[in-house]
């Protein structure tokens, strides 16, 4: 028998309950478009009823032709890297034609358009927009995050934008697509005729504030939502009077908060806090949401669930939680994948071939893939991508007499790295040769290299592998381009300078006054080689002439090529005090200090063979002198023999076209030169006789 009491509270208890069941239909239960559901649903069923009403809709995708719009804001040499996975990741599902509206600094821009010009991806537009220019719309906002003044430009974006773009998709740099953009797009036909911005809930605690003592967040709906992933109805937006209203707001938090804490977000949701009816709540799955305290995995139940992961911890990959190491795999596979592979054409829409496609198409339908050189003619007209200034880079103060040295490499000659910059305390620039995944290896080298990760002056530029010979002057050039000093040491990376041979070039460019008059020179540094893995380097010429006598170094390649670098006359060299002319002579290819708007290398020139001498020919054709330094020097270390080379020695239908490409290269000098042209071809022809 129950006690007296007992029906009674059990009656109780179901009006209770019953009144929890009506009063949460009331606050929960109403349609999206007032922005409360999606605010209270994230605890409870693992999607969310967003995620149950927005998968059983499922909205029509844009028509497969139809140009999306996305914006990004992106700023400096990290963030610039960050965006280019991004990118790959969207561009690996999309089926659509895609313009770019990218925020840019000075540094990312230069980087950025460098790499979409050389990319040539069809189908995809980029426009970018001066960060300066928007910097004093915001930088009245304090703002305690790691993005600066950068992580307040989304909010004016709708101010920026062009007036006839009435959508846009706008994403954090940290981001990475695992479905087509197509798909996101889509929801624009879920918004209501008040909403104007999609949002994903946030995935953590942190607007509900106790996270610490005195922790106080800025207003927001709920746990509020995460602005790394949002859609904008611009026109709507406009309408709406979004910039005042977001001014006011900001202005009115801020006289009781110091700053924001989470940039663009924070004022994102006070805006929302006071007009909910603004938001479309989006799917969680559209901004999987990765920072340390994220409650993200009630979002998903498989991967097939996830649309995009948002590394939005200051951690990145670092982060800890649940699944973190499937998601970085994830994110592993757009940064090392070959961003070649993403160069293709959206069949069925119009023609949308980047500047110069279509030329390049033509040439290459023109080769012949049975004539023998055909990798010599397909490598001359494949265009590489290129990253430059791959790291964070501090350009040299400006300096009349300055010097950048310029190199290439690839992946198996990056062990020279530390030591050259041990001899070279100069500005470098620097071409490498590398994979999209090599890139990543080079990047965890240079950081965990305190040699390495302290210089800032030396600039790499990456240039990605594409064909089977290597691009020598190709990567010469991309180095050189980006040298930022008055004079440039062209040198290659497996040669180490003498430790006081930065100093003494400045100081023999001052003293033989070749900024102060119209001279063209050409600074010859002489040459050596060792064929020990390890030996004292010298650190004066004295000591060097005391090892050259000793046997323990020689004249760079004299029992191989000495026609290479005789004309530098090293038995003058030995007692020379001053600086000397030499003259031109055939094959003559000395590692030399010219003014950096100097004659490019000729890129026809790829694998082994003739590359730097058919420089010099154009130094001389242009009337350079070629001055040898008395005290200079650069000694060759020993390493095992490139691919080329060994191509080059071993194949008869090699070295034929190299002598094709040997032909050719002076028929252009003539053509350019005429008659002072005749003396290159009279050595060339001179020299295969006496072969």
């Amino acid at each position: 028998m129950l006690p007296r009491g007992r029906p009674r509270a059990l009656g109780a208890a179901t009006l209770l309950l019953l009144l929890l069941v009506v009063v949460g239909f009331f606050l929960f239960g109403r349609d999206p478009e007032y922005g409360l559901r999606a605010a209270a649903t994230f605890d409870g069923d693992p999607y969310g009823s967003r995620n149950r009403s927005a998968s059983g809709l499922h909205p029509p995708l844009p028509p497969k032709c139809e140009l999306l719009h996305v914006a990004i804001v992106c700023a400096g040499h990290n963030s610039s890297r960050e965006v280019i996975t991004l990118v790959k990741s969207v561009l690996f599902y999309r089926k659509n034609p895609l313009h770019l509206h990218l925020v840019t600094d000075a540094v990312a821009r230069n980087i950025l358009e460098t790499l979409f010009r050389t990319w040539m991806v069809p189908a995809l537009v980029i426009r970018f927009y001066d960060a300066e220019e928007l910097k004093p719309l915001i930088s009245w906002i304090p703002n305690t995050h790691y993005s600066g003044l950068y992580g307040l430009m989304k909010l004016v974006l709708p101010s920026i934008l062009p007036l006839s773009l009435a959508r846009v998709i706008v994403l954090d740099t940290d981001v990475t697509f695992s479905s087509d953009i197509a798909e996101l797009w889509a929801l624009f036909a879920h918004f209501s005729d008040k909403q104007v911005v999609g949002l994903v809930e946030n995935q953590s605690d942190w607007y509900l504030g106790n996270l610490w003592k005195n922790h106080r967040p800025w207003p927001a709906l709920g746990r509020g939502f995460n602005t790394g992933v949002i859609l904008l109805w611009l026109d709507r937006l406009r309408q709406t009077g979004w910039e005042q209203m977001w001014t006011l707001m900001a202005k009115r938090e801020l006289l009781t908060l110091t700053a924001t804490s989470l940039a663009d977000q924070d004022v994102f949701n006070a805006v929302i806090k006071e007009h909910p009816e603004l938001v479309h709540p989006l799917p969680c799955v559209w901004n999987v949401q990765l920072s340390d305290h994220t409650l993200a995995e009630r979002c998903y139940l498989e991967a097939a669930d996830l649309k995009v992961i948002h590394w939005n911890s200051p951690k990145k990959l670092r982060v800890k939680n649940k699944h973190a190491e499937f998601f970085r795999n994830l994110h592993l596979t757009f940064l090392g994948y070959d961003g070649k592979l993403l160069r293709r054409e959206l069949f069925g829409c119009p023609n949308q071939l980047p500047p110069g496609a279509e030329q390049l198409q033509q040439a290459l339908a023109q080769l012949d893939e049975e004539e023998p050189c055909f990798e010599f003619r397909q490598q001359q007209l494949t265009v590489h991508r290129v990253h430059i200034t791959f790291l964070p880079h501090q350009p040299p103060p400006p300096r009349p007499h300055d010097v950048t040295l310029v190199a290439q490499l690839s992946m198996d000659r990056l062990q020279m790295l530390e030591a050259l910059c041990r001899h070279w305390s100069g500005p470098m620039s620097l071409a490498l040769y590398l994979t999209d995944a090599d890139a990543q290896q080079f990047l965890h080298f240079v950081e965990t290299s305190p040699v390495l990760s302290a210089r800032k002056d030396v600039a790499y530029h990456i240039v990605y592998r594409d064909g089977p010979l290597y691009p020598v002057n190709q990567l010469r050039n991309v180095a050189l381009a980006q040298a930022l000093t008055p004079y440039v040491f062209l040198s290659d990376i497996d040669f180490l300078p003498a430790y006081s041979l930065y100093d003494y070039l400045r100081a023999s460019i001052e003293q033989l006054e070749l900024g102060s008059r119209p001279r063209k020179a050409a600074l010859v540094v002489p040459a050596f080689e060792t064929l020990h893995y390890r030996f004292s380097f010298p650190n004066s010429k004295a000591e060097l002439l005391t090892l050259l006598d000793a046997g323990s170094l020689h004249i760079f390649r004299y029992h191989e090529w000495p026609q290479g670098h005789a004309p530098t006359a090293y038995a003058h060299w030995r007692e020379a005090q001053a600086p000397y002319q030499v003259q031109w002579a055939a094959d003559y290819e000395p590692y030399v200090v010219v003014p950096r708007d100097c004659p490019r290398y000729d890129p026809r020139f790829v694998g082994f063979g003739w590359n730097k001498v058919a420089h010099i020919i154009e130094l001389d054709a242009q009337e350079y002198e070629l001055l040898v330094l008395p005290e200079a020097f650069s000694i060759h270390l020993p390493h095992a023999p490139s691919l080329d080379i060994s191509r080059f020695r071993s194949s008869p239908a090699y070295r034929d076209c190299l002598q094709a490409l040997k032909e050719e290269f002076h028929q252009d000098l003539s053509r350019r030169y005429g008659a002072a042209a005749l003396k290159y071809l009279t050595a060339l022809q001179q020299s295969q006789s006496r072969a």
